[in-house]
């Protein structure tokens, strides 16, 4: 039986390139993300391999996001598989100079977006006693990084969460998988430096860095061992990074 899956953060970086992937072993998606020219173009593309939806929202808005979800077509509306994968960073501040509007962007999408839209899945799957969450965490949820403090914490908070809901789903028979990549190259650091395109692209030179096809790959591999098998928490590096902070750089 195909099953259908829902991710978010779908336009871009690791979430599109798991769509591509899922897509490969037909299972049925419902893409999220709030570029709509991007979900277009991208449901385009992976219809002529399985069924598509699309769902333009931002996982900040708890209304949106519940009536969205509510209304989605007949056939999508069992979802069998959640990529709870929007987030972001923004700035790379100090604790003293932080801005409060990044604050509040890094918490509202990375926490209370995954709440959000957790809040409004998890009722089916307990209802069947049978569903999949991953999480699509942080290195900077496992450890704490210079002038990292808010993007951390929210991510150490993904990572609570990650546990809290294996903990809490366990008697429904959910499984739920944590997943946290070092060093991706992705839009992210553009975010984060906000358009400073060169201090972007620093991030990633010296060394080869995990590509967002890596970690759809260690994804699909998670989401398709045998039902009794679940992958609990998963740190992914590249070859040139030990820790946080420390990378290869040649």
């Amino acid at each position: 039986m195909r099953q259908t899956a829902f991710i978010t953060g779908a336009t871009s970086g690791i979430g599109k390139a798991t769509a591509k992937i899922f897509a490969k072993n037909n299972i049925r998606l419902i893409l999220c993300g709030r570029r709509a020219e991007r979900l277009v173009v991208l449901k385009e593309e992976l219809s002529v391999l399985t069924e598509v939806t699309t769902l333009r929202f931002d996982v900040r808005d708890k209304d949106q996001v519940q009536q969205q979800i509510a209304n989605l077509p007949e056939n999508f509306k069992q979802i069998d598989i959640l990529i709870n994968n929007a987030g972001n960073a923004h700035g790379l501040s100090s604790i003293q100079e932080g801005s409060l509007e990044d604050w509040d962007a890094m918490m509202d999408i990375n926490v209370k977006g995954l709440l959000y839209v957790s809040k409004a899945i998890i009722p089916q799957m307990t209802k069947r006693n049978t569903g999949f969450i991953v999480n699509i965490g942080s290195i900077a949820g496992k450890e704490v990084y210079p002038n990292g403090n808010v993007y951390c914490a929210s991510k150490h908070a993904v990572n609570a969460l990650n546990k809290a809901m294996r903990i809490d789903l366990n008697k429904h028979n959910i499984r739920v998988s944590g997943i946290h990549p070092g060093a991706v190259e992705t839009e992210f650091s553009d975010v984060r430096f906000k358009g400073d395109t060169e201090k972007a692209k620093s991030v990633y030179t010296g060394y080869k860095a995990l590509q967002a096809d890596d970690i759809a790959d260690i994804i699909y591999f998670v989401i398709s061992r045998p039902y009794h098998v679940n992958i609990e928490d998963l740190v992914v590096y590249p070859t040139a990074q030990a820790s946080a902070t420390i990378l290869n750089k040649h």
